[in-house]
C-alpha cells in the first residue's frame, strides 16, 4: 500500500539541527529510528524521486507519521538512538538480541568465602571478577581453580549443615573448612592466592607458592611442601595452556563478516594478554542492509547496552571501518566517562587478532547458511512425504521424560523453517497422575498447551508425538476437541520406534486415521523427524534429571516451618542422620540441643504427615 504521508509538509517544519527520528506506520507502530547530524538534510534523503537502496524504498512505503527529536549534540543523538532501539524493537532496524546479563566468577566476604558462579545484579558482598563471554567460559574457569586452589564452591546451605567432609575434601579439591579441617589461616592463604590469580597476577602467585614450599621444606613439613609442590605442578600448567599472545592490555577484537543476509561479529575478548574468550553474535538484520549500517548499529547497541554489566576495555580493535565510528568512539567516551579508542588499522599482533576474529565470523556465517539450506531442503523433501498441500512453517513435538513415575516431565520443542526455535520451547511439570502413567501425562501436557488457543495463537501445521497409537490417540483426541472451532488444525504425526529402537525403523502413524507409514532412512524428510524427536527428548530429560536432582537434593527437613539450618545441623549431628530423624519419638528429639518440646512434637507430627 502506498504511503499517504505528505512530505513536502513535514520536512518545512524539520530543524537543521542534530537530533533523533522516529518513523511509524499506519497503526501508529515504530517502524525505524535513526539519528542525524542534520536532520533536514538527512530525513530529506528519505524522499527523493530516485532511491537507490531497496530497503529504503519499502521503509518509505509505510511511512505514516515521523516524530522528531532534537539534541545537542551528534553524540547525544546517537545515545537516545540506541535507548530508543532498544525500547521499540523496530523491524527495520539492525537488532542485537543480547538481553541477557553477563556472567562473573564471585568470590564472596564470608568467613570462609567461597567461588561462584554469579550473573544479575551484584547484591552478594564479595569480589566480582569478569565478565566472561558465557557461562561454559565461566563453568571451566571454576573447574580449573578448584584444582589448584582448594577454596569451597558449594552453597551456604550445604556448608552450614555439614557435619563431616564430603568428597571434595576426599579428593583433594576443597579444605573443609566447614568442618575445621583447615585452620582459618591457611584457609585465608588460599583465599588470597586465588584473588591474585584470578586479578591475572600469575607470577606473584607462583612466586609466593615456591616461598611458601622452601619454608615447609626447611620447616621438615614435607607433607605440606608436596602440597605446595602439586599446587605449583597444576598452575603451571593452566598458565602455560593460557599464554597464547605476546600483546599486553585489555582489548576487544571484533571480526564482522555478512553474506546473504547473515551477519555475524565474533568478539575475541584480549584481557591481560590472553584471550579470555571468544563469542558469536548474529543480530536480526533486515533485508537488503548494507554491512557499514549493520556494524554500525551493532556497535552503538554492544557497547551502550547499560544492563549487560560489560566491561570495555580501552581499546577495541575492528576488521571494517565506518562513517559514524569517530562518533561512536565520542558517544562510548560520554556514557562511560573514559577513554576508549576504536582502531580499524592495526599491525603484527593486533593484525593476526584481527584476522583470527574474521576467519571464525565467516566461518560461523557459512555454516549458517549451509544449515539453512540443509533445513530447507529436509522441509521440502518433508511436506512431499507427507503429502501436503500447504508448505510446512510450524512443527511441535511432545516428549515424557520420568524415571519409574518419579518427577515427570514433558517437552514441547518448536521448528520453524530455520531449524530448532529454541525462544517457543516449553516445559511442563505433570502433577496429578498416576506415577508413570505416559498416557496421562501426554493428555496433561497437550490439553495445556492448547488450552485457550485461537485463531491468532501459533498454531503447529504439523504434531509430532513421541510415541505409539496409545499416546498419538490421546492427543488427537485434545486436539479435536480444542480445535472444534478453528479452521486450523495441526496434522498429528506419531513415531513409534522401531526394532532395537535403531534410527531409520521408525514407524510414523497419522493421527486420524491411525494408518501406518514408514520413510527411507536415508531420506532428508526422515532425518528432519529424527531431530525433532531426538530434540524433544533430550530437553524432557533434562527438565526431568534437574528436578528429580533438585527433589533429591531437598532434604524433608527443609520444608518443617521453625528448622533452620542450625537446627537441621543439630538434628542430624545429634541423632546421626535422617532415618535416625524420622524414626526418633518427641522426647528424643526434645533431648537435641536447641529443640523445645513443642518444637519436637511438630517435627515429629511434620516427618509422619
Amino acid at each position: 500500500m502506498p504511503s499517504t504521508f505528505d512530505s513536502k509538509l513535514f520536512l518545512k517544519t524539520v530543524s537543521s539541527s542534530p537530533g533523533v527520528y522516529r518513523m511509524y506506520d499506519d497503526v501508529e507502530t515504530v517502524i525505524y529510528v535513526g539519528k542525524a547530524k542534520d536532520l533536514k538534510k538527512r530525513l530529506g534523503s528519505y524522499f527523493r524521486a530516485n532511491l537507490p537502496n531497496v530497503k529504503t524504498q519499502v521503509l518509505v512505503s509505510h511511512i505514516a507519521n515521523i516524530d522528531v527529536t532534537v539534541t545537542h549534540s551528534e553524540t547525544d543523538a546517537l545515545i537516545l538512538e540506541n535507548d530508543y532501539i532498544k525500547q521499540y524493537m523496530p523491524r527495520y532496524n539492525v537488532l542485537l538480541r543480547d538481553d541477557k546479563s553477563y556472567p562473573y566468577i564471585l568470590l564472596s566476604d564470608h568467613k570462609h568465602p567461597r567461588l561462584a558462579y554469579h550473573r544479575g545484579p551484584k547484591r552478594d558482598k564479595g569480589s566480582y571478577f569478569g565478565p566472561y563471554p558465557n557461562g561454559g567460559a565461566v563453568r571451566e574457569s571454576l573447574h580449573l581453580l578448584q584444582k589448584i586452589f582448594p577454596i569451597r564452591q558449594c552453597d551456604d546451605l550445604y556448608y552450614k549443615s555439614r557435619s563431616r567432609p564430603c568428597l571434595q575434601y576426599q579428593i583433594g579439591r576443597c579444605n573443609a573448612p566447614c568442618v575445621n579441617k583447615v585452620s582459618d589461616e591457611e584457609y585465608a592463604v588460599q583465599v588470597k592466592l586465588a584473588n591474585l590469580f584470578l586479578k591475572g597476577k600469575d607470577l606473584q602467585v607462583m612466586t609466593e607458592l615456591v616461598s611458601k614450599m622452601e619454608g615447609a621444606a626447611q620447616a621438615l613439613e614435607y607433607e605440606q611442601a608436596a602440597s605446595y609442590r602439586d599446587q605449583i605442578s597444576a598452575l603451571r600448567r593452566v598458565t602455560e595452556q593460557q599464554e597464547v599472545s605476546n600483546t599486553s592490555g585489555d582489548m576487544d577484537v571484533i571480526g564482522a563478516y555478512y553474506a546473504s543476509g547473515v551477519a555475524c561479529f565474533h568478539l575475541l575478548f584480549i584481557r591481560d594478554g590472553k584471550i579470555f574468550g571468544s563469542r558469536s553474535y548474529y543480530p536480526s538484520v533486515p533485508a537488503e542492509t548494507e554491512l557499514d549500517e549493520v556494524l554500525s548499529a551493532f556497535m552503538i547497541q554492544f557497547y551502550l547496552n547499560s544492563d549487560s554489566q560489560r566491561t570495555v576495555p580501552k581499546e577495541i580493535l575492528v576488521s571494517h571501518g565506518f562513517d559514524d565510528l569517530p562518533e561512536l568512539e565520542r558517544a562510548i567516551q560520554t556514557a562511560l566517562e573514559k577513554k576508549v579508542e576504536i582502531k580499524t588499522n592495526v599491525r603484527s599482533e593486533r593484525a593476526n587478532f584481527l584476522r583470527l576474529a574474521v576467519t571464525n565470523a565467516t566461518n560461523a556465517v557459512n555454516t549458517r547458511l549451509s544449515h539453512k539450506n540443509t533445513v530447507e531442503q529436509r522441509f521440502l523433501l518433508l511436506e512431499e512425504a507427507l503429502e501436503v498441500s500447504t508448505p510446512i512453517q510450524r512443527m511441535e513435538c511432545f516428549d515424557i521424560s520420568h524415571t519409574m513415575g518419579e518427577s515427570t516431565v514433558a517437552s514441547c520443542v518448536v521448528f520453524n523453517r530455520e531449524g530448532p526455535n529454541k525462544a517457543d520451547y516449553r516445559r511442563y511439570n505433570i502433577n496429578g497422575i498416576t506415577p508413570g502413567d505416559d498416557y496421562a501425562a501426554m493428555k496433561q501436557a497437550i490439553t495445556r498447551r492448547f488450552d485457550n488457543i485461537d485463531k491468532s495463537g501459533k498454531i503447529p501445521d504439523v504434531l509430532f508425538i513421541d510415541g505409539g497409537t496409545g499416546q498419538l490417540r490421546i492427543a488427537q483426541k485434545i486436539v479435536d476437541e480444542k480445535f472444534v472451532d478453528i479452521d486450523k488444525t495441526p496434522l498429528l504425526i506419531g513415531v513409534a520406534k522401531g526394532e532395537g529402537r535403531k534410527p531409520g525403523l521408525e514407524t510414523l502413524i497419522y493421527g486420524e486415521t491411525e494408518q501406518s507409514f514408514t520413510i527411507p532412512a536415508d531420506s532428508g524428510a526422515l532425518h528432519l523427524i529424527q531431530h525433532i524427536r531426538d530434540e524433544s527428548h533430550r530437553f524432557a530429560i533434562t527438565g526431568h534429571r534437574n528436578k528429580r536432582q533438585k527433589t533429591r537434593n531437598t532434604s524433608t527437613l527443609e520444608s518443617i516451618a521453625g528448622v533452620g539450618p542450625k537446627r537441621r545441623k543439630a538434628l542430624l549431628q545429634y541423632l546421626g542422620g535422617l532415618q535416625e530423624v524420622k524414626g526418633a519419638s518427641v522426647a528424643e528429639l526434645a533431648k537435641v540441643p536447641g529443640i523445645s518440646l513443642e518444637m519436637a512434637q511438630t517435627i515429629h507430627d511434620s516427618l509422619r504427615g
